[in-house]
């Protein structure tokens, strides 16, 4: 420490112990303020008080003196340890930018607009549990079909959205809604298995609905099954479609099905996020969520996928472990 900070704090403290006054104690906190614009050490600091002690008190008692190399010795660690949390908060509020702006660019790359389609009402809703979503759902459309993409990473952060800038850059890769569903996926899984880590894999079901034949037609690469609701048998039953995960191997083989919507029968296509919901009790069983379904299938497609996720978040008291993302398709 300069002999200056020196002099200039013996007579601080000189004076704080003649009179221990509030302007004695303003005087120090602004002291204070130039040691740490000096970058002075709290080691240091305590030295300098030690020496200055002993020469305003001269018959300082000796175990009080010693006590202060105590105290230097822990400042020194108390010091160095301070300087890496500071570093590491430091560090952290970086990253939470980073991610953030990461955050906002995924946002805007991978935004896509609900088509509004006649005699068909269409709801989404994608909520990330953290700041990047893992999740995606794209459409495609024309005059009369729409084509839907629900994809889920198996992992999170940014890894998982490059990997679903990949899933991007496939499906604007194609030619229109009527494609099907079968060629997304081949076309798809060969841009994943090329472009993405072997540790990173995908699961992905596209359908598509044509207005005309009120016909849904889909395949799925190792995801979450659909559920198809009946409004004429009030059932729900699951749509079933074999494949692979994206990425694994370059040729897999894809199973395609259809199935022939009446009035007021829907679809819901969905991520694990939904269909692995966990309470306090447990996992939240496939019934539940059927019966949540189930009670506003009345409503509009956009109007039943917030509600589903509102009662799904309180029934996890409102902590979201895992991406959320609800696709319906609705004939009306």
């Amino acid at each position: 420490m300069p002999q200056e900070f020196k002099r200039q704090y013996k007579e601080i403290l000189e004076q704080y112990t003649l009179r221990q006054t509030e302007h004695n104690l303003y005087e120090g906190q602004n002291f204070s303020r130039q040691l740490i614009q000096k970058n002075i050490s709290p080691e240091e600091v305590i030295s300098i008080h030690k020496a200055s002690l002993e020469e305003i008190i001269p018959n300082l008692s000796a175990d009080v003196s010693h006590s202060f190399d105590l105290l230097i010795e822990v400042m020194i660690r108390y010091g160095l340890a301070l300087k890496e949390h500071q570093t590491l908060i430091k560090k952290q509020e970086n990253f939470k930018m980073e991610m953030e702006l990461a955050s906002n660019v995924q946002q805007t790359l991978l935004k896509t607009k609900i088509p509004n389609m006649f005699g068909l009402d269409i709801g989404m809703i994608s909520v990330p549990a953290q700041e990047m979503n893992g999740d995606y759902a794209y459409f495609l459309n024309d005059e009369t079909s729409v084509g839907v993409a629900v994809a889920d990473v198996i992992g999170k952060g940014i890894p998982a959205a490059l990997c679903m800038s990949m899933i991007k850059y496939g499906m604007d890769s194609l030619t229109g809604a009527k494609t099907d569903p079968i060629v997304v996926l081949d076309v798809i899984n060969r841009i994943v298995e090329k472009s993405v880590s072997d540790s990173m894999f995908i699961s992905m079901f596209y359908g598509t609905y044509n207005t005309t034949r009120s016909e849904f037609t889909y395949a799925s690469a190792g995801h979450e099954p659909p559920l198809f609701y009946c409004a004429k048998s009030e059932r729900f039953t699951e749509l079933q479609a074999k494949g692979l995960l994206l990425g694994v191997v370059p040729n897999v083989k894809y199973e395609q099905h259809s199935v022939v919507f009446d009035k007021e029968d829907f679809v819901v296509m969905m991520t694990d996020g939904v269909t692995e919901c966990r309470s306090k009790e447990g996992f939240i069983e496939q019934q539940t969520v059927m019966d949540i379904i189930e009670s506003v299938r009345d409503e509009s497609a956009q109007a039943m996928v917030e509600y589903v996720y509102k009662k799904l978040e309180e029934l996890q008291d409102f902590e979201q472990r895992d991406d959320f993302t609800l696709v319906i398709f609705k004939k009306i």
